[in-house]
């Protein structure tokens, strides 16, 4: 295996990779995230409806699953970057943690044909389980490593790449919303549950398929390199003997080379930009859980024999999500030129987010009042909350990727997933602390809950806005907008 050795040679791409074009070893990449992608949304869309249809839970409960087990899912990516970046590298993270998350769809296929309502459960959070710790653990490694892929004179080709990375993601994402809803309708969960495990059967192999293409970036431990952990922990333990003039990092240099301490020093001014985040993945989320819900209020749309009803309405980020990303990418961004720094794309997406939830709690009222309203109203929170991601989301992988330290780059990606780790657990905590307190008029799914959830993001929006501008990149390209 190439990543075992960690020679020189095999961290090079072949010398007569054209600058313009994109490393062949790319499609591998782009085609295990979109069938990886697949499996995840297409398990995850009906599972709303599972817990309340067949579970018999209250909308509150299977808010609170849904978010619950989102956070573990983007909680695991601080585990795989760590393993990754300290022992295995990313190539051997992606392709043996993978193998989990193939289990895990296995019991969630197993759940629907045992008869007891309690052992349904239980079979459900096991795979629930197994899914978060494959899904989370190989996240911040198959971004980071399809960056690996680009040679330093083709950084200006990642702002596509990870634009078509998050295509992928939407492509497979589209499929899964379409198709696994009409498997469940037509021949119930076991079967619904068990098409998305032999898709991530598939993006295993054709990851595989890749292996004598890739670029290897070896572990820190096979090049006997510091981690971010080692050398705040080591700054943090000896912090009293700092001399005066020391800043906090200083001390560590004593033990650790400049590098190591510059590359951990980088990590402080991009989780200052991170810890507005949560609030933004609090919001998308939703669409997975109280949109559904929401959504299972309204009046189903019939188009022919097709019945598009609340998880088929899922669909509708994704196919956006394809159409925006190009627009955007290709020609507003180079339109308004230094105007769409990373950050102020991302602070634009934040206000966005907080719009759609204004409008969803707008049609709420609407139900509430006794109105039936066709599922399709969903399209118009489902266009604000996508150009909102597309802004938000893509533009956080990149400027992820674009400013940690190349020895860094699979831990701040995994503290950009903490992001929506914290989100969710922060939707889950708040459904629990107002269930009791609120009545049916502040559930989960109602009007005056979807306002509250408007309002602080538009108040952490502004705060983020402010701790942005005073942001210093370390990208000189990305501080113009290229």
């Amino acid at each position: 295996m190439h990543e075992q050795n960690g020679t020189a040679s095999e961290n090079r791409l072949p010398t007569d990779a054209p600058r313009e074009r994109w490393p062949r070893q790319v499609r591998y990449i782009l085609g295990n995230e979109a069938a990886e992608r697949f499996s995840y949304y297409g398990m995850k869309g009906i599972l709303a409806l599972y817990i309340t249809n067949v579970l018999l839970k209250t909308k509150d409960q299977a808010t609170n699953i849904i978010h619950l087990f989102t956070f573990a899912n983007y909680f695991m990516p601080l585990f795989g970057a760590w393993v990754s970046d300290r022992f295995w590298g990313r190539y051997r993270t992606i392709l043996w943690i993978s193998l989990a998350y193939c289990v895990g769809h296995g019991v969630m296929a197993l759940s629907d044909a045992i008869q007891t309502l309690d052992g349904k459960a239980l079979a459900l959070y096991i795979g629930l389980g197994l899914i978060a710790f494959g899904s989370g653990g190989i996240k911040p490694c198959v971004s980071a490593f399809m960056g690996d892929q680009f040679k330093p004179e083709q950084r200006h080709l990642l702002q596509k790449a990870y634009a078509a990375f998050y295509w992928m993601i939407n492509l497979g994402s589209t499929a899964a919303f379409l198709i696994i809803p009409w498997i469940r309708k037509n021949y119930g969960y076991s079967l619904a549950f068990g098409v998305p495990g032999l898709a991530m059967a598939f993006a295993t192999f054709i990851f595989w398929l890749g292996t004598k293409h890739y670029v290897m970036v070896p572990p820190s431990r096979q090049t006997n390199t510091a981690g971010f952990f080692r050398v705040f922990s080591y700054a943090f333990m000896n912090r009293r003997r700092r001399n005066p003039g020391q800043s906090f990092w200083d001390v560590a240099r004593e033990r650790f080379s400049d590098a190591e301490v510059d590359a951990a020093k980088s990590v402080g001014p991009i989780l200052s930009i991170f810890a507005f985040a949560p609030i933004f993945w609090s919001l998308f989320d939703q669409t997975f859980s109280t949109w559904v819900l929401q959504g299972a209020q309204m009046v189903p749309y019939k188009l022919g024999n097709y019945t598009i009803g609340p998880e088929e309405m899922l669909s509708a980020n994704p196919i956006l999500v394809m159409i925006f990303v190009p627009v955007m990418t290709w020609w507003v961004y180079p339109l308004l030129g230094r105007l769409a720094t990373p950050l102020r794309r991302m602070s634009a997406g934040m206000f966005l987010g907080a719009v759609s939830f204004v409008v969803v709690a707008m049609m709420q009222a609407r139900l509430e009042a006794g109105e039936k309203l066709s599922v399709l109203w969903q399209i118009v929170p489902y266009v604000i909350i996508t150009i909102a991601e597309v802004l938000f989301s893509t533009t956080g992988l990149e400027f992820a990727f674009r400013e940690a330290a190349p020895s860094m780059k699979s831990t701040i990606m995994g503290f950009w997933s903490l992001t929506v780790a914290l989100g969710n657990l922060f939707v889950s905590v708040l459904t629990k602390v107002l269930a009791a307190a609120g009545g049916a008029h502040d559930a989960a799914v109602s009007t005056h809950r979807f306002l509250l959830y408007a309002g602080m993001t538009f108040v952490v929006a502004i705060g983020f806005s402010v701790v942005a501008s005073f942001y210093r990149y370390r990208d000189d390209a990305a501080a113009h907008g290229r």
